[in-house]
């Protein structure tokens, strides 16, 4: 299993001054740490970062144009894969040539690091931007497919239900060919079942999801690759799984990074999120529902470790996180994805973090995957040797 990153640029409220600088002065700060922190993470060995796509989202996500940043990152890292984590299809978001141009532009400037991941967002999002949310998703994989000519044909030239575009030479075309490996976000079980039957990776969350959970839903991705028809030129069947991650010398670290304050503030913005643009519509009692630790934490019946103690989250020292990833492999991910930044967690103690990973989890995961290729290649040596005798 390889260790990637999955960055959002998140800028934690209260900030400090009157609008508009005291969001002004966060954000500057959060672009220039969490540009270093990847930078750093390139010489620990992480495999990918992945860079989301997310607009309006105040006190979380502040990165709406993830192109731009890879394109950055693309100069200041050597050999990380740059992942687009993901680009948001439905046309209205933005023209397919243009995802197309966005996409192979980072390509070029990278030397074919680039991942490309797809997604159609959440209401909140959908709606800003005027996105017809029942046909969503054939719309996204009518602009895959669109995107994918551009990148292919010389002159590429569509009138579809969809799309009516002239004969036009889409500019540059990516570095790696046929074009960059294709993955899908998904958030259920019949989006999992959607990506595995267009040949696209799995993007996923895990924080709040038991790990037990995770099994069955890789299972039934597995099974659809079976079937596959890829949306793409590029057959793709990985699992890529993110959640919280926080590597630290001693647990009694966390007091003073804030780790468990961090991980509320995770929960929190993601329910109050949730609750106010997606679920305004349900009842209080459906709404406590989809939330329940809010409810809890109210009352002081929640204790936030929880999260620790049932590996929703990988928290610990270095053996302690190498332990907790290997439970991971063990259910099928093919990359862990480290949320790594999140909440006050403050700068010096995500390098911490990134280097311990580096120093000493990333190189033992390394050798346990070596081992596991051998043992494997022999095993076929045998059974071939013995098929022959």
């Amino acid at each position: 299993m390889d260790l990637g990153l999955l960055y959002e640029f998140d800028v934690p409220q209260p900030w400090d001054g009157q609008h508009p600088w005291g969001q002004r002065m966060a954000e500057r700060r959060a672009y220039q740490e969490n540009l270093a922190q990847i930078a750093f993470a390139d010489k620990q060995g992480f495999d990918t970062v992945w860079c989301v796509e997310h607009h309006f989202r105040e006190n979380r996500s502040h990165m709406p144009s993830n192109e731009v940043v890879l394109g950055a990152l693309s100069q200041i890292t050597e050999r990380i894969k740059l992942g687009f984590g993901v680009s948001l299809l439905p046309h209205e978001f933005c023209h397919p040539a243009r995802v197309a141009e966005k996409v192979a532009t980072v390509d070029v400037l990278s030397g074919g690091r680039v991942q490309w991941g797809i997604g159609r967002s959440t209401p909140m999002e959908q709606i800003a931007f005027g996105v017809d949310i029942p046909r969503s998703k054939e719309k996204m994989c009518a602009a895959a497919r669109s995107i994918i000519g551009m990148w292919a044909e010389e002159y590429y030239e569509e009138h579809s239900e969809f799309l009516d575009f002239p004969s036009r030479m889409v500019t540059p075309k990516p570095w790696q060919d046929p074009h960059p490996p294709a993955w899908m976000a998904t958030s259920s079980e019949s989006s999992a079942v959607m990506a595995g039957e267009n040949g696209l990776g799995l993007l996923c969350f895990s924080i709040m999801r038991p790990l037990s959970t995770l099994k069955p839903l890789i299972g039934l991705y597995r099974e659809a690759q079976k079937r596959a028809k890829p949306l793409t030129s590029v057959h793709t069947n990985q699992v890529g799984i993110y959640t919280l991650v926080h590597c630290a010398e001693s647990r009694d670290d966390f007091a003073r990074n804030k780790l468990w304050e961090s991980m509320w503030w995770w929960y929190k913005g993601l329910a109050e999120f949730h609750l106010k643009w997606e679920m305004a519509h349900l009842s209080p009692e459906a709404q406590a529902q989809a939330f329940p630790l809010m409810d809890k934490q109210a009352r002081g019946d929640f204790d936030i470790t929880e999260f620790d103690k049932e590996d929703m989250v990988i928290v610990g020292t270095p053996d302690e996180c190498l332990k907790k990833f290997l439970k991971y492999e063990e259910v099928g991910v093919d990359q862990l994805l480290c949320y790594i930044n999140f909440g006050y967690l403050p700068h010096e103690a995500v390098m911490k973090s990134l280097e311990l990973l580096g120093t000493f989890v990333i190189p033992e995961l390394a050798k346990r995957g070596a081992r596991s290729m051998a043992s494997a290649l022999t095993g076929q040596i045998r059974k071939t040797e013995a098929a022959v005798l």
